[in-house]
């Protein structure tokens, strides 16, 4: 080949591939002005646009339906593995608390659901009843003294106020008048604190509150009986002659079951010019220095106050008015005695002269 030819050859290509891009680029110029012909006319419609073509939209379904498919089955693999947990658990638990007691009778699947059974009866029955029918050790007996009375007082809102901040966390604030409270009737009634708080709290506040002894026992969350939802100190659990029993607490529902055995004060709200605990202590040396057999005869009468404590002082201040009102008929009663009879030891005298 010669080189005109070459050349010739090598131009002619040059203008073949010139012509083809022109036509390329005519044709994708077509085409995009065909789409946004489109565009517009979907836009005018209020329709939006399509964002692919229809392959794009087979693969987004086909994604859907996958992911779809994958949570169903993990949804599956978690319920049959939370399902054979809890089976294992549930033998696991037969097993495990069956084995304290023997039930020959039966046959071991049997034995080991009753033992089961029993078992959580009996936790059951550990929370809700006191965790003995005998609270208290036996009355002190001579040459030992035992005070005629026995005192119940709750610890919470009775003698101390809890209180939080963010600052200090909890804190429990001595109510006025508590020494003088054990002071006052130590000689009269054996001191027992019964709090429906847990021994960890209420061991150590009562340490506080009480530095010279005169708490002589301390009962605790587990020696309630637990009954809808209500801590009750149960009287009856005491080991002690109810008669002489006085329960001393914010909630009547912690003596409902001997409701005429406890005294309902108000509860504290943590106010320092607080005088409850100086006239309970006057009411209670009131009620031993009279010698009361019963105390729920006396307890009764104030069942239905919602202060009881106002209520007794506004009742021993009528009695003082009734008892100076008496003293004072009788003087004037001794003066008119007085008066006639020397009236008459006169009327008498001016005679014999």
């Amino acid at each position: 080949m010669n080189l005109p030819e070459v050349l010739l050859g090598f131009k002619s290509g040059e203008h073949q591939s010139r012509h083809l891009s022109d036509t390329d680029y005519t044709l994708r110029l077509h085409k995009g002005l065909l789409q946004q012909h489109q565009k517009r006319l979907f836009l005018f419609k209020g329709q939006p646009p399509p964002e692919g073509g229809e392959g794009e939209r087979e693969g987004e379904k086909a994604e859907d339906r996958k992911q779809k498919e994958n949570t169903a089955y993990a949804k599956k693999m978690v319920l049959r593995l939370a399902g054979f947990m809890g089976v294992g658990g549930a033998v696991a638990i037969v097993y495990i608390f069956g084995e304290s007691l023997s039930f020959v009778l039966y046959p071991p699947v049997i034995q080991q659901l009753r033992r089961t059974y029993k078992y959580f009866k009996d936790y059951r029955q550990m929370i809700i009843e006191p965790t003995s029918p005998k609270l208290l050790p036996d009355p002190l007996k001579e040459p030992y003294y035992q005070p005629p009375y026995t005192l119940v007082l709750e610890l919470t809102d009775v003698l101390l106020h809890p209180e939080w901040s963010l600052a200090t966390g909890w804190r429990f604030k001595k109510r006025p008048g508590i020494d003088y409270l054990f002071q006052q009737v130590a000689p009269l009634y054996e001191i027992v604190v019964f709090t429906a708080e847990t021994g960890m709290t209420a061991y150590p506040l009562i340490d506080s509150i009480d530095p010279q002894g005169f708490v002589m026992y301390r009962l605790f969350r587990d020696a309630t009986r637990y009954v809808e939802g209500h801590h009750i100190k149960d009287v009856s659990c005491l080991n002690r002659d109810s008669s002489k029993v006085i329960v001393v607490d914010c909630k009547r529902e912690a003596f409902s079951l001997q409701p005429f055995n406890g005294l309902a004060l108000k509860k504290w709200d943590g106010n320092s010019e607080d005088r409850t605990l100086y006239d309970l202590a006057n009411f209670l040396k009131t009620i031993a220095m009279s010698g009361v057999d019963d105390v729920r005869s006396v307890l009764e009468n104030y069942a239905l106050e919602e202060d009881p404590i106002e209520a007794f002082k506004r009742r021993q201040a009528q009695l003082a008015q009734e008892e100076e009102q008496r003293l004072s008929e009788l003087s004037q009663q001794k003066k008119q005695g007085l008066s006639i009879g020397s009236i008459a030891s006169r009327f008498w005298r001016s005679k014999q002269q």
